[in-house]
């Protein structure tokens, strides 16, 4: 054994985890226990190839495939909080998010910010999310071109995924692929969304800081105050400070400043920054990581980070009951059957929304039940309620 992981490591130039790893996988025999149980020796490895079938077989909709992929996801949250008892509750890993609109931006500065960070000796992981087509269901999905020097720097991993109809500007399994990152020894993890918007929430719920990136034309103090995402912000950047954007950018810097002093901060004691930077330059960048750093170190230091990652599993958790109880909904055999009805109904105006919703509702309450499922289609075939009123 240790004659073939010595040549593998001498031929193609591998380490010596990665090395075992190889030769583990190779040897042993094939099945889904198996398949897991070598992902999670790959991803301890700091092997990319599997951190990309992992986040693969998470973002899959297969029903088999999806309970593979929870197991993957309970082994390594269990490896990483035992990990995080041994450092005393202090997580090894930065969670960033980023936000802005489209033109301020983001590709560039997480492309400079990333080669500043694995010159420092981190490992950077960039999960940029692309918004799905809702006539086609497809994304772009091209923000490896936008980062030419980050996508070819060892020790940087970039992994663009659609939304898939998912809101929030996050995908459905970003929190799973950030614990498969951090498994994968990523000590930051920068989680770009799809643009800022009223229902761009989510991020703020799974990321220890999160970033407002904003050009230098940016409406007046109170478009600023209009945007919610503003509350959300604890830290927020001017991008493209350089030139003749350099009025500008001070301009709006001035009046976001203005604009928070009527918005309550998330973090008691601190004060946002909004700060300003320049992407294409590189002015400023090292003052916005010593200010993000200090964000981190005021969280941890009085257990705040510790607390917020708590109250995100909690909101995480409720948010994948509501979508497996929605998915279980549309899968529901009187529900399927009755909807088509009273859509066009509703469609129509026969039949207000709230009093379909209500009626699909019941149907599949009842049908939830021992024996329901049978009443339920026999009363969406008859058209009545339980209460023998026509439907």
């Amino acid at each position: 054994m240790h004659s073939i992981v010595k040549s593998l490591c001498n031929f193609h130039r591998l380490s010596k985890p990665t090395g075992r790893y190889i030769y583990k996988q190779i040897q042993r025999p094939y099945s889904s226990e198996a398949v897991v149980q070598q992902l999670f020796e790959g991803l301890c490895a700091k092997d990319r190839t599997s951190l990309a079938r992992a986040i693969t077989l998470v973002e899959t909709s297969n029903a088999k495939k999806r309970k593979l992929a929870q197991n993957l996801v309970s082994m390594v949250s269990a490896d990483l909080q035992k990990e995080q008892d041994r450092n005393k509750g202090i997580p090894s890993s930065f969670r960033i998010g980023l936000s802005g609109p489209p033109g301020a931006g983001k590709s560039t500065f997480i492309e400079t910010l990333g080669k500043q960070l694995t010159g420092a000796g981190h490992r950077v992981a960039v999960l940029a999310v692309d918004p799905s087509s809702n006539t086609t269901g497809g994304s772009l999905l091209g923000d490896k071109t936008r980062m030419p020097r980050l996508t070819v720097d060892p020790a940087a991993y970039i992994r663009p995924s659609p939304t898939g109809g998912h809101l929030g500007g996050v995908t459905r399994v970003t929190n799973d692929t950030i614990l498969l990152c951090e498994r994968a020894a990523y000590d930051v993890i920068i989680v770009e969304t799809v643009g800022v918007g009223q229902s761009e929430i989510s991020v703020s719920e799974m990321v220890d800081v999160f970033l407002l990136l904003m050009p230098p034309a940016g409406g007046d103090e109170l478009q600023g105050l209009k945007r919610g995402i503003v509350e959300l912000a604890d830290v927020i950047a001017i991008n493209k400070s350089d030139g003749d954007l350099v009025p500008a950018a001070r301009r709006i810097q001035a009046e976001y400043l203005s604009a928070l002093k009527f918005v309550r901060p998330r973090l008691a004691g601190w004060r946002v920054p909004v700060l300003r930077c320049s992407a294409r330059t590189g002015d400023g960048m090292t003052e916005l990581w010593q200010t993000l750093t200090a964000f981190r170190e005021r969280m941890t230091a009085d257990g705040q980070l510790a607390a917020r990652r708590r109250r995100q599993r909690a909101v995480w958790l409720w948010s994948q009951i509501e979508r497996a109880v929605v998915d279980a909904f549309r899968r529901h055999p009187a529900v399927r059957s009755r909807l088509p009805r009273l859509e066009r109904e509703v469609a129509t105006g026969r039949l207000p929304p709230g009093v379909a919703a209500d009626r699909l509702v019941q149907l599949f309450l009842e049908g939830s039940g021992r024996g329901g499922e049978r009443r339920a289609e026999e009363r969406s075939r008859t058209g009545h309620s339980g209460e023998g009123v026509p439907r």
